[in-house]
Parts: C-alpha cells; structure tokens; sequence
C-alpha cells in the first residue's frame, strides 16, 4: 500500500513538473508570437492603443487626410477602414462611416453611455462608433484615434507617362 501510494505521489508531481513546463513552453512561444506579430509601440501608443486613451482633438495625424487607400490597426496592421468611408464630422477626429467586414469590433465603453470599437484582430483601442448624428447616410461615425492606425497608400493607380 506505501509502495502504491508513493507511486501515485510521484505520478501526480510528475505530472504537475509536464503541466508546469508546457504551460511555461506556451506562454514563452506566445509571447514571442506577439513580439513578431505586433509593432512596438511607443509610450503615448500605449497609452492610447492598450490603455484606451484618446488623442487631444485636431492634433491626430490622419485627422484630414484625403488620399485614397486603407487605414490598418497601428498595433497588428490588420485593414480597418477604406479611405471611400472617410468623412470630416468637425469633431477632431478621423472618422469613418464604416469597416471593412468583421475588422472592428464594439464593446459598451465603461462609461455605459459609449461605445468603444476595438481591432477585432488584437482589440486594441480605436475609438467609438457613433450613430443617429445623420452625418452621412450609414448614419454611423466610427470616431477614430489617429495614433491608433497606419495608412497604406493605394497603389493601385496607374500613372499615365505622356508620350
């Protein structure tokens, strides 16, 4: 029976030395993942993007950008809104009446009167999506920090040489 008993001992320590190590081995690998995945970001990137502040209004750099192509997720880089969907509500803000398809997510901010919009990629911090304003006719203004997106030029324009 001792022998028995030392035996499930060893077992159970063994087998909490194989969890402990793997989920070590897990965490390690997923955070090197990240460390490739995502940009580093700077202190006030931080600030905004994982810590869901906001940019002072009229100072973003994308605030009146009106060239043509996709505004990516500053953290992943996944494609978050076209330029076509690019408005200037006055506020300070870029603002976009919609995404691009399942791109952007909405949680209730905890203020429980806004809604916060995340990258539904690594949910990092966008902004809040707005609606009944009748800015546009989607009647939705996704009012954006401009630290919390890249833009990616559309290269898809064909430059005509004169002959």
């Amino acid at each position: 029976m001792i022998g028995t008993i030392f035996n499930l001992e060893c077992f159970m320590n063994m087998k909490i030395f194989v969890l402990t190590t793997l989920t070590y081995f897990l965490l390690t690998m997923t955070a090197e993942a990240q460390d490739r995945e995502y940009r580093k970001l700077n202190a006030f990137e931080q600030q905004v993007i994982l810590r869901k502040g906001t940019e002072r209004p009229f100072t973003g750099e994308f605030y009146l950008t009106r060239e043509k192509g996709t505004y990516h997720c500053k953290q992943c880089d996944a494609p978050l809104y076209r330029s076509s969907d690019k408005f200037d509500a006055g506020c300070g803000w870029p603002s976009f009446d919609d995404e691009i398809k399942d791109a952007v997510l909405r949680v209730p901010d905890s203020d429980s009167h806004r809604t916060e919009i995340v990258c539904a990629h690594c949910k990092g911090h966008l902004g809040h999506v707005f609606t009944g304003e009748r800015f546009t006719a989607k009647n939705t203004r996704h009012c954006v920090n401009s630290v919390s997106l890249v833009f990616v030029p559309d290269t898809t324009e064909m430059k005509v040489e004169g002959n």
